[in-house]
């Protein structure tokens, strides 16, 4: 997003329906979708936001415009609130979230080495998507399996004593499986 525009707090940068992408437009009506169940209060920024979340996974810059014009806000505002809570979201989740534990007992075992591990092979930050949309990568305060010590969660499923090794076998695991996905479907 550019910083300027939005603190100007303008819509010339809005791409035109006749040049917006598909998916653009998607995300547009999507959270027209969302709007419509509320008033037009300033108060309502939060659960709105929230919902939009709700509905497409995270906060595309089209939604938080729209949800500036219709609350008569800057889209600064929007930026501002989406960007002050760790609970938005600004990327689009992936297919596959994984989540490197941090907690004490995992910073101790190795969390800092697994999640550094995560993002060389994927080629992703922390709070990022890859760009297929695979998997997303984050970090998470504690999941309460200390014992397993570093731990991933990956689709729910907890990894225990996660090591750059394991992270690889985990990606070829994922690997394997969509190519038999790909396979059954030709």
């Amino acid at each position: 997003m550019n910083a300027k525009k939005l603190s100007q707090g303008t819509l010339d940068d809005v791409p035109r329906a006749d040049s917006m992408t598909e998916e653009q437009e998607d995300i547009r009506q999507e959270t027209r979708k969302v709007l419509r169940r509320f008033s037009r209060q300033r108060g309502n920024l939060v659960p709105i936001l929230q919902k939009v979340q709700g509905r497409l996974g995270y906060i595309p810059r089209e939604a938080m415009v729209e949800v500036a014009e219709f609350l008569r806000i800057p889209e600064m505002d929007v930026y501002s609130v989406v960007t002050f809570y760790n609970q938005f979201r600004l990327n689009p989740p992936g297919k596959h979230p994984v989540r490197v534990c941090l907690g004490t007992a995992c910073h101790m075992k190795g969390g800092y080495i697994v999640l550094d591990a995560w993002k060389r092979r994927l080629s992703i930050n922390q709070g990022e998507t890859t760009p297929d949309r695979e998997f997303d990568l984050d970090t998470v305060a504690c999941v309460g399996c200390c014992a397993m010590a570093p731990v991933t969660v990956v689709d729910d499923k907890v990894e225990a004593k996660t090591s750059p090794t394991r992270v690889d076998g985990i990606l070829l695991s994922y690997q394997i499986e969509k190519d038999k996905e790909g396979e059954e479907t030709q």
